[in-house]
């Protein structure tokens, strides 16, 4: 397999002697299709008979998922299959449903499962908003360090542009100007807990996913969602997952 591309955040292109990737306009609208593709094929597999329950067995560390917005666990699954071959316990929860409410709300739901089921020493594996929802746990509601650290695919940190052009109250709060977003961004100490796995292009954050002070894992892959599948995101949510 292809190794990522590590390097801490804090750090640039040029800094590191490493040179930005430059995606043209067709790989850009290849990738989009592809990616909108993939959302509406995971949507449909959303009605499959895999249930959640098969995922609970192993023992190594827990782990729990988070989706997105507008996505149900199921998402997920392409991460949860390498994550429980390896022997790891995944829960999700499936009362998240697909994802719409504030993040503060779902963050609390994260924690009371984590408490009703007294796992410890948790793995968060999230995607986009899950991302958010894992680090607002993290630093607002976990006095007693349930949550151990956490790998975030495409998660949006520093917010999206097009958030300002959302129709919806759900969508907008993307915004880097959203005071729940604009908090998490000064909540620093956590970062360090913390593995951002982003392609060089997201279809959805422009910007990018680089957190300063955490573990960045930048791979050669275009999209917002179908990164989940890719088995490179598998290699280094793998890597996170082992501590390496």
């Amino acid at each position: 397999m292809t190794d990522p591309t590590v390097r801490p955040a804090e750090s640039t292109d040029a800094a590191a002697g490493v040179p930005p990737v430059r995606v043209g306009l067709v790989r850009r609208a290849r990738w989009a299709v592809q990616d909108w593709v993939y959302a509406g094929i995971w949507q449909v597999r959303s009605l499959g008979p895999t249930t959640a329950d098969d995922y609970r067995t192993g023992d190594r560390q827990a782990v729990v998922v988070i989706p997105g917005v507008y996505e149900t666990w199921h998402f997920m699954r392409p991460l949860m299959d390498v994550l429980h071959d390896r022997g790891h316990p995944v829960h999700v929860l499936t009362g998240l449903r697909h994802n719409v409410r504030p993040v503060p709300v779902s963050a609390e739901a994260v924690m009371a499962y984590l408490d009703e089921h007294d796992l410890r020493g948790v793995l968060v594996v999230a995607h986009s908003k899950g991302g958010l929802i894992g680090k607002y746990a993290m630093t607002r509601l976990d006095p007693h360090g349930r949550i151990d650290r956490m790998v975030a695919v495409s998660t949006p940190f520093a917010g999206s542009r097009y958030a300002v052009l959302a129709p919806v109250r759900h969508l907008r709060v993307f915004r880097a100007a959203d005071p729940v977003l604009a908090g998490l961004a000064r909540e620093l100490d956590a970062n360090a807990r913390i593995t951002s796995v982003y392609g060089v292009y997201d279809t959805l954050i422009p910007g990018g996913c680089e957190l300063a002070g955490a573990t960045n894992v930048e791979l050669e892959v275009g999209g917002h969602f179908r990164i989940l599948a890719d088995r490179r995101t598998a290699v280094a949510v793998l890597r996170a997952a082992d501590g390496d």
